[in-house]
């Protein structure tokens, strides 16, 4: 009987041990981050004479298109073949210094999170030549099944790929 508790015991011991570990390494980043490189054109310019606000979007998000491809092996096309896309449910944007005619930029992004049907993406676009953050944030893009357009499960084998 005794045995039988000191198993229990340890068994026990080790379940929360193992349970502190996964909790752990929940919070770490096991997401990789990459980075694209852009230059500022004449049509991202407005009135103001520096990049228009909604232009960062499309940096980000011709930045994870380029990644997906290059860095992940896995381009839009893939998801499409398979009948998912991603669209983007949220975006939070903080502006910090303008982009003007001409910068070249760099866009770095990567995986802060994945859940059931989404993941959250944080970027950073950095002016290249003075090193200086122009803006930060994040987007939380949902898997679609394109034949019904509502949110669907990402699968096992995509969160796995997306884990480097």
């Amino acid at each position: 009987m005794i045995a039988g508790i000191e198993f229990s015991y340890r068994l026990s011991t080790m379940i929360h041990e193992l349970w502190t570990l996964l909790t752990i390494f929940a919070s770490m980043n096991v997401y990789a981050t990459f980075e694209t490189e852009f230059r500022v054109r004449p049509d991202d310019i407005d009135m103001f004479h520096h990049v228009h606000n909604s232009k960062y979007f499309d940096y980000v998000l011709a930045a994870r298109y380029d990644q997906m491809e290059r860095c992940y092996g896995m381009a839009m096309e893939k998801f499409m073949e398979r009948g998912y896309g991603w669209v983007v449910r949220t975006a939070h944007v903080d502006y910090k210094r303008a982009l003007t005619m001409g910068d070249y930029f760099i866009v770095k992004t990567g995986i802060d999170s994945i859940d059931e049907k989404g993941c959250r993406v944080s970027f950073i676009i950095t002016n290249k030549i003075t090193n200086k953050v122009c803006c930060d944030g994040w987007f939380d893009y949902v898997m679609i099944d394109m034949q019904t357009g509502r949110g669907a499960k990402i699968p096992a084998d995509i969160v796995e790929h997306y884990l480097i």
